[in-house]
């Protein structure tokens, strides 16, 4: 139960949101399993996100929900609404300025009988993957491969499918566009897709940042970009202390524009806003 404004006591089922008590569970919930932590102001958002998840379950108030979603018969429920809490919109060439240092500065140094390894480490539903591989294909005639990975597996799906509405391309190069997608038509108007032969150079896996990341390999850059803002210092650490393990020596780094890596112990030197480089190998 919670108070309306009026002082009034109301059903938390007519609420858009759960009450701050109920968020509360849900926030330790999320940071538990994903190690994300949603600040407060993300009360709203999860009501919206989980409110058709209560009517298709049937049940009165997010307090029940919680109830629900924790029981062992009920892991697949809990998975969902995990994925719902957890999905972030994002688009094609999204924070331009990385990929054109990739282009213009760190393309020109690789060496050509290397293979070229890079991960996206939480891809969302495939854009960022996309934008770097379509890069790749156009400025990089070497080996390369590209890994892509989330923790959440509806967008893992979504990135696969490779289908994306027009908005999401707005700042996709017209050039890129005729090279590497189609566009809609019939009940796929305003749509694109990306053609197969660039989906099949796209290893895309689930991947929690939490597990141990000693099979994935070492990388010579690593995007990472616009989810350890929803991480607290300590997981944050955590997880950048393992990223370095998976950097080659000398190999790049990139964050968003809205993170930082301040108050975390790290070896790497930073060469633009949101770009670093390994300098030596983290232990």
């Amino acid at each position: 139960m919670a108070k309306n404004m009026s002082g009034n006591i109301v059903s938390e089922s007519f609420q858009a949101m759960p009450s701050e008590e109920v968020f509360i569970l849900f926030q330790r919930l999320v940071q538990k399993k994903l190690g994300i932590y949603l600040s407060k102001q993300k009360r709203l958002m999860l009501g919206h996100r989980l409110a058709k998840r209560l009517a298709k379950t049937n049940i009165a108030s997010f307090s029940h929900y919680y109830r629900y979603i924790n029981s062992p018969e009920n892991s697949a429920e809990l998975e969902l609404a995990l994925e719902l809490i957890t999905t972030n919109e994002t688009f094609f060439f999204r924070e331009p300025q990385h990929f054109d240092f990739l282009e213009k500065h760190i393309l020109p140094q690789l060496n050509p009988n290397k293979a070229f390894k890079v991960w996206s480490a939480a891809s969302s539903t495939g854009e960022e993957a996309y934008s770097i591989a379509m890069l790749l294909s156009q400025h990089y005639q070497a080996p390369w491969s590209l890994c892509a990975s989330d923790v959440n597996k509806s967008v893992i799906n979504h990135a696969k499918k490779g289908i994306y509405q027009n908005e999401r391309a707005k700042l996709l190069p017209q050039h890129y566009k005729e090279s590497f997608c189609c566009k809609g038509i019939d009940e796929y108007q305003g749509y694109i897709r990306v053609k197969p032969a660039l989906r099949q150079r796209i290893n895309f896996f689930c991947f929690n940042l939490l597990d141990p990341m000693e099979g994935l390999g070492q990388f010579d850059v690593i995007f990472i970009r616009n989810v350890m803002i929803y991480f607290e210092d300590e997981t944050r650490q955590a997880i950048i202390n393992a990223i370095s393990k998976r950097l080659s020596v000398n190999g790049y780094l990139f964050i968003s524009h809205s993170e930082t890596l301040h108050g975390l112990e790290h070896k790497f030197e930073l060469i633009q806003p949101a770009i670093y480089r390994l300098q030596a190998r983290c232990l």
